[in-house]
C-alpha cells in the first residue's frame, strides 16, 4: 500500500506544468505594484510602531493603509500567479491523463475561468461606478474616497483577464502542437 502511494506521488511529481507562460509587461507591472505596495504597508506600520514606542503616539492610519495595501497586493498579485501557474491544481487527476487529456483539461479550465472573470471584472466595475457615483468615503481619520481602494481591483481583475486569455491562447497552442491522434488525420 505505501509503496502505490510512493509511486503514485512520484508519478505525480513527474507531470511538468503545461500552463507556464512568460511574464509579460503586464505581470510585470502588477509585479512591481505588489512589490511597492508591501513596501508602502511596511513602512506605514513601521513608523506606527515607532511611534507608538518612542512618542506613545499614533497617527492612526496604519491600519487602513496597510488595508488597503493589503487589497492592492491580492488584487494585483493574481495575474502574476497565473502566468507562473502558481493556483492551486488537482494533480491526482492530472497525473492519470495523457499529455493530450491534461492540454483539453486545461483549455476547458481556462474557458470557464476566464468566463468567471469577466463576470467578475463587470460586477467589480459596477460596485467602482456606484462608489464613484455616490461619493463614498472611508469613516476615518483620512475619509479616503473609497473609489481609490476600490480601483485595485478593477485593475487586478482586468489584468487577470488579460492574463489568462495569455495562457488560454499558450494552452490552446500546446493542444494544436499535441496533434491528432496517430491515423486520424484525412489526407486529401
Amino acid at each position: 500500500m505505501a509503496a502505490t502511494a510512493e509511486r503514485e506521488g512520484k508519478q505525480a511529481r513527474r507531470v511538468r506544468p503545461l500552463r507556464a507562460v512568460p511574464e509579460g509587461p503586464v505581470e510585470r507591472l502588477c509585479n512591481f505594484a505588489c512589490m511597492v505596495a508591501l513596501v508602502v504597508m511596511l513602512g506605514v506600520i513601521g513608523v506606527d510602531i515607532v511611534t507608538r514606542t518612542l512618542l506613545n503616539f499614533s497617527f492612526e492610519v496604519s491600519d487602513e493603509l496597510g488595508g488597503y495595501m493589503l487589497v492592492v497586493i491580492t488584487f494585483v498579485s493574481l495575474p502574476v500567479c497565473q502566468v507562473n501557474d502558481s493556483f492551486h491544481h488537482v494533480e491526482f487527476i492530472q497525473s492519470r491523463l495523457s499529455a493530450r487529456g491534461r492540454a483539453i483539461s486545461h483549455v476547458v479550465f481556462d474557458l470557464l475561468s476566464l468566463a468567471f472573470c469577466a463576470a467578475l471584472l463587470w460586477q467589480l466595475l459596477r460596485f467602482e461606478m456606484s462608489s464613484w457615483r455616490f461619493d463614498d468615503h472611508a469613516p476615518t481619520y483620512l475619509a479616503t474616497p473609497l473609489w481609490l481602494p476600490r480601483l485595485a481591483m478593477v485593475v487586478g481583475a482586468a489584468a487577470l483577464l488579460f492574463s489568462m486569455a495569455r495562457t488560454l491562447a499558450a494552452d490552446i497552442a500546446r493542444l494544436r502542437d499535441r496533434g491528432e491522434p496517430t491515423g486520424s488525420r484525412h489526407e486529401p
